[in-house]
């Protein structure tokens, strides 16, 4: 069913993750030609009855088969209780939602697993488009069956960038010309500098952690970097779920970007 080797200890958790995500992509296309309710939270962004019923769906799923792993999702409160388990699904029911509303295809589903305080399985699935990201510690990480490699290179120079305009500042004043690719939400940034269809994925503040989980691993397995704004690598299951923004590229790109976000 994976179509890709993973290791005996991670297989059983790989074909639940994978089989379950599927499955929600497929209740997400449904619940997409029902034109669901949506509303604002109190943080102002958008979510919709498919995010709670995507979430409750993979809850039941994935956290119903595991009982003895933590849960930590956008749509489900937290519970500082997942910080005595040694494993952790993190999971983002629906990262896009405002694409979600339009119709267009710009979201996806993120989950990935923890053990200890890094992600050893994650998948990132686009149903609209049916892409379906896997990535396994160790084995790679692949779209469809395709191993993803990513763009990379010393320069900078008019880099195509995954980002707001705030992070367009940051490199303009750090003198970097850069090309901002069309927006869309975190994780399919993340996925898309694994892939190489972009160079960078930079931004700024505070970012959730099932806003990065899932991609965290695409990136790593695909040969890219992905670290905080001081350039150290995210730590998941701790007391607060965020990170303290986001720079993804290339290991050669990502060093020199480093360089030029240090000057700031």
């Amino acid at each position: 069913m994976l179509g890709v080797k993973v290791p005996d200890l991670l297989q059983a958790d790989a074909e639940l993750l994978c089989g379950t995500m599927r499955e929600a992509g497929a209740l997400g296309l449904k619940l997409l030609g029902q034109k669901v309710k949506h509303w604002a939270k109190s943080d102002g962004s958008v979510v919709t009855e498919a995010d709670l019923a995507i979430d409750k769906f993979l809850r039941e799923r994935l956290h119903g088969a595991r009982p003895t792993y933590g849960w930590l999702s956008e749509e489900t409160p937290d519970n500082a209780q997942r910080l005595t388990y040694s494993k952790l699904w993190i999971v983002d029911p629906i990262d896009g939602t405002q694409s979600f509303v339009n119709g267009t295809d710009g979201w996806c589903i993120g989950a990935a697993l923890i053990d200890g305080e890094r992600p050893v399985l994650s998948v990132l699935y686009r149903p609209m488009v049916d892409e379906f990201y896997f990535a396994a510690v160790g084995c790679g990480a692949w779209c469809n069956q395709q191993r993803l490699q990513p763009r990379d290179g010393v320069s900078l120079d008019k880099v195509e960038l995954m980002g707001t305009g705030k992070a367009l500042k940051v490199l303009a004043a750090a003198g970097v010309p850069a090309v901002n690719s069309p927006h869309h939400p975190l994780l399919l940034r993340l996925a898309f500098v694994a892939q190489g269809r972009t160079d960078i994925a930079l931004s700024i503040g505070n970012k959730n952690d099932w806003d990065l989980a899932a991609g965290d691993l695409l990136v790593q397995e695909a040969g890219a970097k992905l670290s905080t704004l001081d350039g150290n690598q995210m730590i998941y299951n701790k007391p607060e779920p965020w990170q303290n923004g986001m720079v993804a590229a290339g290991p050669l790109r990502h060093a020199t970007l480093m360089t030029y976000l240090e000057t700031l």
